[in-house]
């Protein structure tokens, strides 16, 4: 008999809705870039599970250099696209 208290396994919410990253995605991908500096944002912020995030990093990177995104800022039109995640609120906050 399966355990009934057993917490669900969380997915991460690219695994849980089946979408695969790709550089050609900006308005995605622009939703793990920070808008103010442009840096990516890491897993503790994020959720993704580990092989998803290197794969966001790996795409945004592919974008960058083929000049579909900016590498300072995001783009305006995607600044009031809604959030997936909070990056005020990491899931994992810093040790310090």
């Amino acid at each position: 008999m399966p355990n009934p208290f057993q917490k669900e396994k969380v997915k991460c919410i690219l695994c849980k809705h089946n979408i695969q990253p790709d550089y050609k995605n900006v308005q995605l991908l622009s939703q793990f870039q920070s808008s103010y500096t442009g840096r990516i944002y890491g897993r503790h912020i994020t959720g993704l599970c580990k092989k998803m995030q290197a794969r966001v990093e790996d795409e945004i990177m592919k974008a960058q250099a083929m000049g579909f995104m900016g590498v300072l800022t995001k783009r305006v039109e995607f600044l009031k696209d809604p959030k997936l995640f909070d990056p005020e609120r990491p899931l994992r906050p810093h040790k310090y």
